[in-house]
């Protein structure tokens, strides 16, 4: 697992109460009642090469307010995003707040705690 400076968490923990969080389980109904929802794995191009959910797309944290606008024009649709641990993600969900999407969610605990579930995985 990464280190993550003190600031860095200090940031995540001060956007957390801002960012609606989802868990493993709710990502995984909140897929199957939601056709049209978007999965988006936020994490580095090496990571998402390592291993990534199924139907999950790949725009990274560096980018996604950059290319966001074009991938997704309709800032109404139900977007999960996850990375490596929950941490990123959260700081990505509050961009896309702040850009107008109005809802979206951060996959609390990220690829560790999904692969961690036993839940389905491609490309690893």
């Amino acid at each position: 697992m990464a280190h993550h400076s003190p600031a860095f968490l200090a940031l995540v923990d001060a956007t957390r109460p801002i960012v609606h969080e989802v868990s493993i389980a709710e990502t995984q109904e909140r897929l199957r009642a939601n056709p049209k929802a978007r999965l988006i794995d936020t994490r580095e191009d090496d990571e998402w090469a390592k291993g990534h959910i199924p139907g999950a797309e790949h725009i990274g944290k560096g980018v996604i307010e950059r290319d966001i606008e074009e991938k997704v024009p309709d800032k109404s649709t139900e977007l999960i995003l996850y990375c490596g641990g929950g941490f990123r993600s959260v700081l990505a969900a509050n961009a896309l707040q702040q850009m107008g999407y109005t809802n979206v969610a951060s996959m609390a605990g990220g690829w560790r705690e999904w692969r961690a579930a036993g839940a389905p995985i491609e490309g690893a």
